[in-house]
């Protein structure tokens, strides 16, 4: 999960670019969903990665404007297998 907050000021340059160039991903990151604050200055970003050095080299193409804060998350289908498997 990947939460966005938008620069101030940055919003209009940060949509600008995505019009003009796309999400920018790597190979190896991909887009899922999001979900935009009613305020427009946060995004709540579903990405999967296969490596944290992917997801960090998209993050580069982006957090002049964009503060990122990565929270990595698992299904709740693995959550419920890692708790009865661990016996948490």
């Amino acid at each position: 999960m990947i939460i966005e907050k938008f620069r101030p000021g940055k919003v209009k340059a940060m949509y600008g670019r995505f019009a003009e160039k796309g999400r920018m991903l790597p190979p190896g990151v991909n887009y899922i969903n999001s979900w935009i604050s009613e305020s427009v200055t946060i995004c709540y970003q579903v990405m999967e990665s296969e490596s944290p050095e992917k997801l960090q080299q998209w993050i580069s193409r982006w957090n002049d404007l964009v503060e990122f804060e990565v929270v990595p998350v698992i299904s709740s289908a693995l959550a419920k297998e890692k708790v009865f498997s661990t016996g948490q």
